[in-house]
This record gives structure tokens, sequence and C-alpha cells, in this order.
């Protein structure tokens, strides 16, 4: 008999968010490759055209199946927030996010297994940067989640700690880390592809938006404060965000000609802009996994940090702590100080980021549902 688990594929039918549609297809990829002897992956999806339909199953090669829900993504979110979740069936169900049929069911007799992911607690933590819907609808499936979910995946133990802050979870939370993409490089063609974005060569790389909690106004001044005249180029700003960031680099110090927002960017084209890095500035505090950190550890790109619980969990000794924003600076300075200095925590980055695999995180998630 066949073992089942069906993954909800949501964000690759109808991304709302890059994280977390690369995370769902990097996750899907990685759990088809490692399913044990007898045991399969399958995908839900809301209701889709055959043309989307085809497009996520060629997407992932070697799903077993791929079963359509009867409702659009934004009426099936409401749905199972409300927990409606007519005609989802039974079984292994694993989400990548929150986004997931979290109803009663029978785990002892029927087998039935619910797991849901937490990437970001910015709803919680910073609620104010958000849509209200937004909020309510994260903390209605958290809610959800306490009371029907098996498990709760988080990818950090600092996140765990903070998720059992804010409510009954009992022993359900399990650690299980993202990673950069398989096969993330710096592309051959990084050169042309940096023309094409309009970036320059040799540059500190930030990420974020002007929220608050993205923290990049501290980033500015740190880089300022280190006294580099070289540009910045900020990636994953949110559409529509590049004035409002402007202007906190230049309240920051950072000369308006030196800085280069970019949104979001396709694997090959941050691998791209990796090349040309000579250091990534990471000074969000959020409860978060820090995305462009892993990328920056996985192609040895020097990394300075905030010191949050999220950065020392991710980082260990494969990069630069800052306890404030004058620490992130004289940080920044220490570490492109000197090509020795460069060298050493190129080689600190790249054997940290050897800990990050989706290959590990398939065979954790598989253990996971082999344990329920």
């Amino acid at each position: 008999m066949t073992a089942t688990l069906r993954v909800v594929l949501d964000q690759l039918a109808a991304p709302t968010e890059p994280h977390l549609a690369d995370a769902t297809r990097e996750l899907t990829h990685a759990l088809i490759l490692a399913a044990p002897r007898g045991c399969e992956v399958a995908g839900i999806v809301p209701a889709l055209g055959q043309g989307a339909r085809d497009a996520v199953a060629d997407a992932l090669p070697g799903l077993a199946d791929l079963h359509a829900m009867p409702l659009a993504r934004r009426e099936l979110a409401g749905s199972w927030q409300l927990g409606v979740a007519p005609g989802v069936g039974g079984g292994m169900i694993h989400s990548p996010s929150l986004f997931a049929p979290l109803v009663r069911h029978d785990r002892v007799h029927d087998n039935d297994q619910t797991v849901v992911t937490v990437w970001d607690l910015r709803p919680w933590e910073a609620p104010d940067e958000l849509p209200r819907t937004t909020v309510a609808w994260h903390k209605a499936m958290l809610k959800r989640a306490k009371k029907h979910a098996d498990a709760i995946v988080v990818p950090t133990h600092a996140m765990a700690e903070r998720l059992s802050d804010l409510g009954r979870v009992g022993d359900r939370v399990r650690v299980i880390s993202g990673a950069a993409p398989v096969g993330f490089a710096v592309p051959r063609d990084e050169i042309g592809r940096r023309r094409e974005l309009g970036l320059p060569e040799g540059f500190v790389l930030l990420s974020g938006g002007a929220a608050a909690s993205d923290a990049l106004s501290d980033g500015f001044e740190a880089v300022a404060a280190a006294g580099l005249d070289m540009p910045v180029v900020i990636v994953d700003a949110p559409e529509g965000e590049e004035p409002a960031i402007v202007e906190l680099a230049s309240a920051g110090g950072i000369p308006e000609r030196l800085v280069h927002v970019r949104g979001a960017l396709s694997a090959t084209e941050r691998g791209a802009v990796f090349g040309a890095a000579v250091a990534l500035v990471a000074p969000s505090r959020r409860s978060a996994f820090p995305w462009r950190v892993v990328e920056a550890l996985a192609l040895g790109v020097p990394v300075v940090a905030s010191d949050s619980p999220v950065h020392t969990d991710v980082l260990l000794d494969g990069g630069a702590l800052a306890a404030d924003v004058t620490a992130l600076g004289e940080g920044l300075a220490r570490a492109l100080g000197s090509a020795t200095e460069v060298e050493r925590m190129s080689v600190l980055a790249a054997d940290r980021g050897r800990a990050f695999s989706w290959r590990d995180a398939a065979d954790r998630v598989w253990q996971l549902h082999a344990d329920l």
C-alpha cells in the first residue's frame, strides 16, 4: 500500500509572497526526491484552469497527483479560516505555510495528519505594517493550528520559543530550517545580468522594505558609519516603496547617487547580485527566517547582522553579530578592513552555509510524519 503525503501548493498556483513560493517549490521537489520506499508526494491546489495546473505539475516532476479544490485561492483562504474544508479528504497533509485545512480529524484511528509552517511572525510582532485582513487571517489560522494541527514547523529554535510565547502549542512545535535554492550559484553571465538590472560592481547588499521591522534605516546608518564610499544595493523592496527607501538611505547618510533599489528577483538574478556584493548587512531583529542571510552563506559572502535570536541561530560563527547600530557599522568596517579579513569571513560563511539543505529539510519532514 502506498502512503501519500499531500503538500498544499497554493503558492505555486497563485503566489502571494516570493519567499513562500520559493520555499514551497524547493521543499516539495526535495520531498519527491527523498520519498521513502512505498511513499509518494501529491499536491493540493486551489481551483485552477488546466494551463495553470499543468504549469504546477511541470514545475514538480515526479508529483503523483494534483488535487484541485472547488474554490479559488482567495475564497479557499476564507473557507479554511472559518474551518470549512469540504472535499479535502484525509491522510497526511503538509503545508509550507499556515494555508491548510485545519479541521478536526482523527490521527489515531484514521491516520489523518495536518502539519503547518510558520516562517515569519510579523503579523504578531509588527501588525501595523500589514493590512488588517492579513493580520486577522494569520492570527485566526494560528489559532486553528493550535487546536487542530498535529505539528507546527518553524525554521529556528528562537522562533519556536517565540511561538510558544504566543499561545499554547505544547510539544507540537518542530524546527526544520529552510535553505538556499538547490543549485544556487553565481551564474556565468553574472556581469551581463547585473547590467540588465542596472547595478554597479562592488557594493554592500541589504534586503527589505521601508517597514520599521525591516530596520533598513539601521543598516544605512551602519554603512555610513563604516565610512565606505561604495554603492548600496537593496533587494526585495515591495513595489512602490522605492522612493521611501531612498529617503531612508539619505537620512542615514547614504547619498542618493549610491543607492540602488530593486524588488523581488529570480534565484538566478539574486545569484548575480551576490556575485558583486562585498558583504550582506542584515539589520532586522524580527522573528522571521532570514532568507538572504542563508543565501549569502551559501555563496560565501561575508555577513554582518544584528544580534537577534534568529540571527544567532542561523549564523552561529558564520558571520559577525552586532548588538546595536554602532556595533553594526564597526563590524562592517572590520569585515571589509583588509583582504585577509574578507577572506576569513568568506570561508566562515561558506562553512556555515553547508548546514542548510532542502534535502535535509525533506528528510526531517518525512520523519516528522512518520513519527506522528
